[in-house]
């Protein structure tokens, strides 16, 4: 078997940077309720640090401040560090 060369298709998603505040918080809870049957009540934050803790197709995964949250094509959420959602995402105008 050959290895072939992928490209990956252009997808359009919506994400939000994770800042640790209230309002941003209150952002994803709304995206959430819009997801793949994932309430935006089975996502916290910690307060000490600001942890996320969100349920995804894979199981609860940790943002930290400074990461995206990404709404994927499906409707489920999932963290994203910022330098591979630079690399891997451009804003659309």
């Amino acid at each position: 078997m050959t290895v072939s060369v992928y490209r990956k298709k252009p997808v359009e998603v919506k994400a939000l940077l994770w800042d640790g505040r209230k309002e941003t918080l209150l952002e994803i809870h709304k995206l959430m309720t819009r997801s793949s049957g994932i309430l935006g009540s089975d996502i916290y934050a910690r307060q000490e640090d600001g942890a996320l803790f969100i349920p995804t197709l894979e199981g609860v995964m940790q943002a930290n401040k400074g990461d995206y949250i990404i709404q994927g094509v499906k409707g489920e959420l999932y963290p994203c560090k910022p330098d591979i959602f630079k690399a891997t995402y451009e804003k659309v105008a």
